[in-house]
């Protein structure tokens, strides 16, 4: 007989499927999450796909919540569990980066601590609850309110061989060009997540505040390819698109608090040395000039005018 999908209150059988808020402590205080669970009527993997991390990261979200609302129990194999916006308290007040609850970054703090901050606590309840159930997962992702970007993707490098393979192919599927393999992110989802010897994948789309049908439809269609790629979906396996492997993530921060004036629009290519923009103080006086550190492609770019010390300004995929 096929298993339950269950999560904490929540419990879909073979060909059900549930919604609701499922709610566990937080500092003493009830802390609630919404939660899809799509259980098929076969036998197959379970996916587990996370929203809305960074709160303000809309596509994400709204992808999120599409699958939840829209994939049927006849229609799959397996079970997928879809929790569409983990930052809860951070999604009302439109937050950038951080939980509000603590002004901790959540995608920082996974495994967690369940004797931990408000976040950390968070991140233990999804590990123990949720994400130990996954055979695979995705946590979709995007430019928050003040950045842009090209869809990208990034996979995690562990040195378990296994699990490194089986994430790049994950990576490979879901039909971005952009790939960055990245090495040990502390705490975020998707290092924490392969480091427990399950394929992980963290996906970027979106961004500024808004989210455009191509770039929700970019994340939607992604976890379906998957989903076909490993027999969850009918249609077949999805057709093989280009992929380029980026072997790195370098991120330039800002050195002063001020404003930022980028010299690069994202997406574009730029070389070793070369000069991608300024932060000045109220008077136009340049306090730090900003260069490449790297040969590579502009995969995020801040842009607002107001910034902060160690506020990131871009990423470049090297």
């Amino acid at each position: 007989m096929k298993k339950e999908c269950v999560v904490s209150t929540l419990s879909a059988k073979a060909g059900e499927k549930v919604t609701g808020v499922v709610e566990f402590p937080v500092n003493g205080k009830p802390f609630s999450l919404p939660v899809f669970l799509i259980n098929g009527k076969n036998d197959g993997p379970t996916l587990v796909i996370f929203g809305g991390i960074h709160a303000a990261e809309y596509a994400s979200a709204a992808a999120a919540l599409e699958i939840g609302q829209t994939l049927k129990p006849e229609d799959i194999n397996g079970c997928v569990i879809v929790v569409p916006v983990v930052n809860q308290a951070g999604f009302p007040v439109r937050s950038i980066y951080l939980n509000p609850m603590d002004g901790v970054n959540l995608n920082r703090v996974f495994p967690g601590k369940a004797d931990g901050g408000p976040s950390e606590q968070i991140a233990a309840w999804l590990t123990k609850n949720v994400i130990q159930q996954a055979n695979y997962f995705i946590d979709l992702h995007g430019g928050d309110l003040i950045e842009a970007l090209v869809p990208f993707a990034l996979f995690p490098e562990t040195g378990n061989p296994s699990v490194d393979k089986a994430s790049l192919e994950l990576a490979q599927v879901f039909g971005i060009k952009y790939l960055v393999r990245k090495v040990g992110t502390a705490g975020s989802t998707f290092s924490a997540v392969a480091g427990g010897g399950t394929p992980a994948l963290l996906v970027e789309s979106g961004g500024q505040g808004i989210w455009p049908r191509k770039d929700v439809e970019c994340l939607v269609q992604g976890v379906n390819r998957v989903m076909r790629q490993y027999d969850m979906l009918s249609g077949g396996k999805p057709e093989k698109v280009e992929t380029i492997v980026l072997q790195d993530f370098i991120w330039l921060r800002s050195e002063h608090t001020g404003f930022w004036y980028p010299g690069i629009n994202v997406g574009e290519d730029v070389q070793k040395g070369q000069v991608l923009g300024k932060v000045t103080d109220v008077w136009g006086n340049t306090l730090q000039t900003v260069t490449a550190t790297a040969t590579g492609r502009v995969l995020f770019l801040v842009s607002s005018l107001a910034i902060n010390n160690d506020d990131p300004l871009l990423a470049i995929g090297a």
